[in-house]
């Protein structure tokens, strides 16, 4: 599939400079943020999307890296829906982002699955989570072939250790779509490590999550420290399972990422969270960088200054606390 240059040149618009005006200050422009695993390989699809008739609510994540404080204000993820859907069958989309275990996790971990080394953590980032069905996430699905098929997938075989290994679930194929996301409003992180996890609602089928290339191959972004994807269902939370090395295995074990993107603005000089500095030092950074945050606002995808003073509030004082995982009380369909 040639997506990679479309969709790259369609996220790097953001780049371009707004006009200034003559003998007024060029503000000190930040770069755009773009990250992406490249194209689906069709070596796995992996079942990601909340409790249907007969599959359990299960979540497959792969991971991404922030080098510097990065407004997030789109996303892309490819995936198959059944050969009877079509794009107008898709209902909803949620996404999560979560740290890196043992962050916002429970230590030591239990002995449910053979690591959590490199996994997810066992919580999502509250302040982070987008979803259609609750308006801070507006989606577009696109066909991108009507006929694609995976090698391999995990739908059912994911289980607690030692019957954790069950070499996938076998061959599948399907439709495969582009769903292309705008956060509203957009997500401020700071530098750090992340897993970004997405769950699709088809109605009356299944979303299966393709794999991308591993490690990442240009024109993805690469990067060190390129983790592999992890799964998990309802009855395995709050552990997750490596896809590759817990679950498909094989002799060597085929570790995978996941076909994703996202695109956003990077803030040079941004506070740090938890600091009483924070919210002036990244007001400060963004009225250099854009001139004054009505500016910044309208050039990062807020709605407005007011939007975007909460979500930098939120950003400087999130302390993501140890809870029991919130979904298993929170059933939005």
């Amino acid at each position: 599939m040639n997506r990679s240059h479309t969709t790259i040149r369609r996220f790097c618009a953001i780049a371009l400079l707004a006009f200034v005006p003559a003998g007024a200050a060029t503000p000190a422009w930040a770069d755009p943020f773009f990250f992406s695993t490249n194209d689906a390989d069709g070596l796995l699809a992996a079942l990601s999307q909340p409790a249907a008739s007969r599959t359990l609510e299960t979540e497959t994540a792969d991971d991404f890296l922030l080098g510097e404080t990065t407004v997030i204000s789109e996303a892309t993820i490819v995936g198959l829906i059944p050969d009877g859907a079509s794009v107008a069958d898709i209902g909803d989309v949620e996404i999560e982002i979560y740290h890196v275990f043992p962050r916002d996790s429970a230590v030591p971990a239990s002995t449910a699955v053979p690591s959590r080394v490199n996994s997810p953590s066992d919580v999502e980032i509250d302040s982070a989570t987008r979803d259609g069905a609750e308006g801070t996430l507006a989606f577009d699905v696109d066909l991108l072939e009507a006929s694609f098929a995976a090698a391999n997938s995990v739908v059912d075989g994911i289980h607690p250790a030692p019957a954790n290994q069950t070499n996938g679930d076998g061959p599948t194929s399907g439709k495969a779509v582009q769903i292309t996301m705008r956060f509203t409003p957009p997500i401020v992180l700071p530098a750090e490590h992340y897993f970004f996890r997405p769950e699709v609602q088809v109605t009356g089928g299944d979303f299966l999550f393709l794999s991308a290339p591993k490690p990442i191959v240009s024109p993805g972004t690469t990067f060190l420290g390129d983790l592999q994807a992890w799964i998990r269902n309802s009855a395995l939370r709050p552990d997750w399972l490596r896809i590759g090395t817990d679950i498909v295995g094989g002799a060597p074990v085929h570790t995978f990422n996941m076909t994703v993107s996202l695109a956003g603005q990077t803030v040079p000089g941004a506070g740090t969270p938890g600091t009483a500095s924070c919210h002036g030092k990244t007001i400060s950074a963004l009225s250099d960088q854009f001139g004054d945050i009505d500016a910044a606002a309208a050039d990062m995808g807020f709605a407005g200054p007011g939007p975007l003073q909460d979500e930098l509030r939120e950003f400087c004082d999130a302390v993501q606390l140890q809870k029991p995982h919130k979904r298993a009380d929170r059933r939005r369909r």
